[in-house]
């Protein structure tokens, strides 16, 4: 289908014929929005449990951590292979299967009596869930100019952060009719979407959206017939995309170890029964969602002109969110402590979209899905994996309040890495530049 969708002239050449369809892309976008709130719905509606389980099956805080964390861990370990797949297949057909996978698998953790009954279904939510991410922002990324990259970018993902906004409707549920129904409720909500995406989103219609734009889909026919050096080549070449994976991991390490830990934070600390306890985390949530949202357009703004602005504003959301936290968590409890907390919280994601616009720029849009599959891995295992699973092992030795008080400190890593990524960017988008004017003089000359 793709290589008789690229022989089209308009294709060939790149050139639109008509004015891009201002609709459908911001269909595109919001079904897979709602697709990833339910991935991250179905993925952190355990957090939201974690006291509930603790006291029905006596876990301790490394269960707890595990039981979190082995679905980044999934998602980290299969998220590259799954990507080259839908590349290859069918992105549209792919995230649709992934989709159906993990709500299926979300509905056994409300069937789940044991710890080790939790654990395979959880493992099986993060099988489903794992090149969502990647294969998702890629199909919303095809129907968008450039410029919105960093915007787009951090919104998209912030649905994850957005599942606060249901998070305290889940402890309430949770405490009123057991915690079953709050994992039944989220599979539930997941199946419905499969079906609504299904049935609007299809390839033919992505592959329009792009002509629309002016798009070469020339690379598009030949997806299949890509190399795997020359892949990895691309994906692994260049230091400033290095930088970025390493930077952005590092960052989110931060923030996964929060959304996990923050209903058990204010139970334990801010004896909150578990229904306020999830509303307030929920506005935490909400903080850290909006924060992407914002700081993907102030990054978009600020580098409009000159691009390497991207690294600066990376580096100062990851300086002055550690600081925040840092001092926040050594604050004793109370109303400013709260306060330092929820502005930590504005700024904890806000890595997200600059470094999904430049592993973006620095990849060919035919492998986008692929490089944003190497992205989502170095987040999930560097990061969203470790995060939750280490806060429970330092908690189980220090308290959860001493664990939280150095988690933060992983920020100052994640900024080096941007320094380091900053010095390579312009050298590493010259080199793609040239090689792209050499592919094409090639193709030409053939």
């Amino acid at each position: 289908m793709l290589g008789q969708q690229s022989t089209h002239p308009a294709m060939m050449t790149g050139k639109p014929t008509t004015a891009a369809s201002r609709f459908y892309p911001w269909l595109v976008f919001a079904l897979s929005f709602g697709l990833l709130l339910s991935d991250y719905m179905s993925r952190q509606v355990l957090n939201a449990v974690f006291p509930l389980l603790k006291a029905e099956w006596a876990l301790s805080d490394t269960e707890l951590g595990a039981l979190g964390g082995v679905v980044a861990l999934m998602v980290g370990l299969l998220t590259f292979p799954l990507s080259i797949l839908a590349d290859r297949w069918g992105r549209v057909r792919s995230l649709t299967l992934m989709a159906a996978l993990w709500s299926v698998a979300t509905l056994g953790c409300a069937l789940a009596n044991s710890f080790g009954e939790m654990f395979i279904a959880r493992l099986c939510v993060g099988i489903g869930e794992a090149a969502y991410g990647s294969v998702g922002i890629a199909v919303v990324l095809s129907v968008f100019p450039r410029h919105l990259r960093a915007s787009l970018s951090s919104a998209f993902i912030a649905g994850g952060a957005r599942f606060g906004a249901g998070h305290g409707r889940r402890r309430h549920l949770s405490a009123h009719f057991g915690w079953r129904w709050a994992f039944a409720g989220m599979a539930l909500f997941g199946l419905v979407l499969v079906v609504i995406y299904r049935a609007v989103i299809t390839e033919p219609r992505l592959l329009n959206e792009r002509r629309k734009l002016g798009e070469d889909l020339a690379t598009d026919a030949r997806r299949e017939s890509l190399a795997m050096r020359p892949l990895l080549s691309a994906l692994f070449s260049a230091p400033s995309i290095l930088c970025a994976y390493v930077g952005s991991a590092l960052q989110l390490l931060v923030m996964g170890a929060l959304l996990a830990w923050m209903p058990s934070f204010l139970s334990r600390y801010y004896g909150m029964a578990t229904d306020r306890a999830g509303m307030t985390a929920a506005a935490f949530v909400l903080a850290a969602g909006a924060g992407m949202v914002i700081c993907g357009a102030l990054t978009d703004w600020v580098a409009r002109k000159a691009p390497s602005r991207k690294w600066l504003m990376a580096m100062a959301y990851s300086l002055t969110c550690c600081a925040l936290l840092t001092v926040a968590f050594r604050l004793p409890a109370g109303g400013a402590q709260l306060a330092l907390i929820g502005l930590g919280m504005l700024l904890v994601g806000g890595t997200a979209g600059p470094a999904s616009a430049v592993v973006a720029n620095l990849t060919r849009p035919a492998i986008h899905a692929t490089a944003f599959a190497t992205l989502t891995l170095a987040n999930n295992l560097l990061g969203l994996a470790p995060g939750p699973f280490l806060t429970g092992v330092i908690a189980d030795r220090v308290g959860l309040l001493g664990a939280l008080q150095v988690v933060p400190l992983t920020g100052l890593l994640a900024a080096a890495c941007f320094v380091a990524g900053r010095r390579y960017y312009a050298a590493d988008l010259q080199r793609l530049e040239h090689q792209r004017a050499l592919r094409d003089a090639q193709q030409a000359n053939a």
